[in-house]
């Protein structure tokens, strides 16, 4: 029953990942037992308005999956999972962001340790940790704040008026949007014909009153990003003819990630602005503007990390996820394959 599936996957949304199946099993046990009921008080099949009904009776799945959960106090059981989630994305789009730039700006920027030349990288890593105190508990503090004001509220009524029709459909994890492959595919194309008729010649402007010039590197990360596109130009199509995440497709996305992010963090610590030429501008200062042009982009390297860190977990998580043994996937995709319909 889609719908029931429905519910069931937005109450393990909210559920620790420990305990999701097994609570999952037994509200489902409860609730086709209560139609079950139904259907025999009724003499027949129960229709989709009355499942409705009884899972509205049941509650929002935010609410029915707190009733599994310790109860705790500090914010209370209407909104701590919510409270929890939020924490969950401070810490995840902001803190450990903040951490990793910092941590990389310690290690391996010297103009980051010339405040704590005596103590070195153990300085720097120490005026990180002090500043990260001082995030944290704006960014948390905040968080608990405002939730703290809901809850001094009382009880909302938006949590309570819901109607389960209106639940999203049960997800395939393993499933590719064509919508985003045909974006995928759509952009990497503009993208590569850009890159070979703009980008070839180390000289990427070239007009009368302005003149940039790349170092001789350039040759590199141009052959580098050409080959990464034309590979997602590839990989981006058959994602769209056959779109289903397996273990050879999660690799590739994978490599084609980390590649990319290692050549990102290569061109921006190579100087990679050679000169620049401007009409009626002396040539002391367009060198500085060049030299500023490259130093900003070497200081900029510890966030392509982050990013590339992140990136690279995300398809460490689908490759794993797409090597998983000995479950098949809702619908009828089998482990490693295809539905039937999609092969053909």
């Amino acid at each position: 029953m889609d719908l029931l599936e429905r519910y069931l996957q937005a109450v393990k949304f909210w559920l620790p990942t420990p305990q999701k199946q097994d609570i999952a099993a037994e509200l489902s046990e409860d609730i086709r037992a209560q139609i079950e009921d139904k259907e025999a008080a009724l003499g027949r099949p129960v229709t989709e308005a009355e499942v409705v009904a009884i899972l509205r009776q049941i509650g929002r799945p935010v609410l029915v999956a707190n009733r599994y959960l310790p109860q705790r106090y500090l914010i209370g059981p209407l909104w701590f999972p919510i409270y929890v989630f939020v924490l969950k994305i401070v810490a995840a789009c902001y803190l450990v962001p903040w951490v990793l730039v910092r941590v990389g700006l310690a290690l391996f920027d010297p103009a980051s340790r010339a405040g704590h030349a005596s103590a070195g990288w153990l300085g720097a890593l120490g005026s990180a940790w002090s500043g990260f105190g001082l995030a944290a508990v704006l960014a948390l503090g905040s968080v608990t704040v405002v939730f703290a004001a809901l809850e001094a509220q009382g009880k909302s009524g938006f949590l309570e008026h819901w109607d389960p029709a209106k639940l999203p459909a049960v997800r395939d994890p393993r499933r590719i949007p064509r919508s985003g492959s045909t974006i995928e595919l759509a952009v990497n194309i503009v993208f590569v014909s850009w890159w070979l008729t703009a980008m070839r010649s180390p000289i990427v402007l070239d007009r009368p009153d302005v003149q940039i010039a790349f170092a001789p590197v350039w040759s590199t990360f141009f052959l580098g990003f050409l080959m990464l596109s034309v590979t997602n130009v590839a990989a981006a199509a058959v994602n769209l003819l056959r779109p289903y995440w397996t273990r050879p497709r999660a690799a590739v996305r994978l490599a084609t990630n980390f590649i990319g992010s290692g050549l990102f963090i290569g061109l921006c610590r190579s100087s990679i602005v050679a000169s620049l030429t401007v009409s009626g501008v002396a040539r002391a200062q367009t060198f500085l503007i060049a030299a500023t042009i490259n130093r900003v982009m070497s200081q900029a390297w510890p966030i392509v990390m982050v990013v590339g860190i992140v990136v690279f977990a995300v398809d460490i998580h689908r490759f794993v996820r797409a090597t998983a043994a000995g479950r098949p996937l809702a619908g009828g995709v089998p482990h490693g394959g295809l539905p039937n319909s999609a092969a053909r």
